[in-house]
């Protein structure tokens, strides 16, 4: 199994974060399985403020690039990404148009 964290801003708009977390708490069902079916195991996000947080636990053979096809193949996904776009910014120092970014892990405990 592997570990990734990645991390994201929102619009800092108190009704968007609202909206935002209202879609999340009622996921398409396409979303789900469509993170399911890409070797995501487990999959959570967490917020403070306008900055979330996402720790994804995946299947070794787990591919951010297979990933990505799959989405782009799949028109539910691509209507998802679409209406949460409204709700997200990028972080500082990203990448034009780059969304969820990968964290670097610099401390562990063990």
């Amino acid at each position: 199994m592997k570990r990734y964290c990645l991390a994201l801003d929102l619009v800092d708009d108190a009704e968007l974060i609202n909206a935002y977390e209202e879609h999340h708490r009622n996921v398409w069902p396409a979303i789900k399985k469509s993170i399911s079916d890409s070797g995501i195991l487990q999959l959570e996000i967490y917020r403070f403020a306008n900055r979330l947080f996402m720790i994804m636990d995946t299947s070794d053979d787990f591919s951010f690039a297979a990933k990505a096809a799959a989405d782009a193949a799949n028109p539910e996904v691509q209507e998802w990404e679409r209406l949460m776009g409204k709700y997200q910014q990028t972080l500082p120092g990203t990448k034009t148009g780059e969304k969820w970014v990968l964290m670097d892990r610099i401390f562990s405990l063990k």
